[in-house]
């Protein structure tokens, strides 16, 4: 895999809290265009991964490479701007305000005003604020959230909460979109609206989409790569099909030796998909 087709190469990528090593020696590289997914029971460090690549972790070993440039290291609002946005666990929507002002808020970073500019309300702070109201507008239609600008965020169904927290996230307009366990909490119906929708960003948007995922049914759906994480290190990688027969995974998840899987493989979170 040459560098250019990569989007992110994250090289021996380590992490430590304390005594603790959350994230150990991993390698992880994702080609443009496609829909990578990181798995791993509990505690297995993916979140954290997440975290190092957005800055909000500095690793104590290790780099991360994005569009061929190094960002470990870099603060959050720097990584933003070089085209990395992401999405929460735990929904973290300004609750208070409007859908249409939580996609406001996600542009900031692509906007050229200043203060002074925004009080004086000068023409070009003017011109760009109708520019970016209209994008608003339209990431409300591609969203699924036509004729919903003016309700507050907080009095979204669930399922529309997570798809404007997508949509904030892609306000920034990233080349790489971190989802994390996007369909949590969702029901079947939610599940596979988001499933496509996510589908959508890569094929309509071009996006490169890296996800945390529990829900194996969706993972093993919509992801062109499956990375596997267990006790901070990747155990496995490869195509959905080649991870899910890997019986370091199934040990992993389900505690058995690799001697015993084949007896077991019907068990897996995965065997009905």
């Amino acid at each position: 895999m040459s560098a250019n087709e990569l989007v992110l190469d994250a090289r021996s990528v380590t992490k430590r809290f304390g005594g603790l090593t959350a994230v150990n020696k991993v390698d992880l590289q994702i080609k443009r265009e496609t829909i990578a997914s990181l798995i791993g029971p509990n505690g297995a460090g993916k979140t954290t991964f997440f975290n190092c690549v957005t800055g909000f972790y500095t690793p104590e070993e290790g780099d991360i490479f994005f569009d061929g440039e190094n960002i470990t290291g870099l603060r959050t609002d720097q990584i933003v701007h070089r085209g990395i946005s992401r999405t929460y666990q735990n929904i973290r929507l300004f609750g208070a305000m409007t859908v249409l002002e939580n996609l406001l808020v996600g542009m900031h970073p692509r906007l050229r005003s200043t203060p002074i500019g925004a009080v004086l309300q000068t023409p070009a702070t003017r011109h760009e604020e109708r520019h970016a109201l209209a994008e608003a507008i339209r990431m409300l239609e591609f969203i699924g959230l036509a004729g919903m600008g003016d309700a507050l965020a907080s009095n979204l169904p669930y399922g529309l909460q997570r798809r404007l927290e997508i949509g904030r996230a892609l306000a920034s307009q990233p080349k790489l979109l971190l989802l994390d366990e996007p369909t949590a909490g969702m029901n079947p119906q939610e599940t596979e609206d988001l499933m496509n929708f996510i589908r959508r960003l890569r094929d309509e948007r071009g996006l490169t989409i890296f996800l945390i995922e529990h829900d194996m049914k969706v993972v093993m759906n919509i992801s062109d790569q499956v990375s596997v994480l267990d006790y901070g290190r990747k155990i496995s990688e490869g195509t959905p099909a080649e991870v899910q027969r890997d019986p370091h995974v199934i040990e992993a998840y389900l505690g058995t030796s690799v001697e015993e899987e084949e007896n077991i493989v019907s068990e897996t979170p995965w065997a009905d998909v």
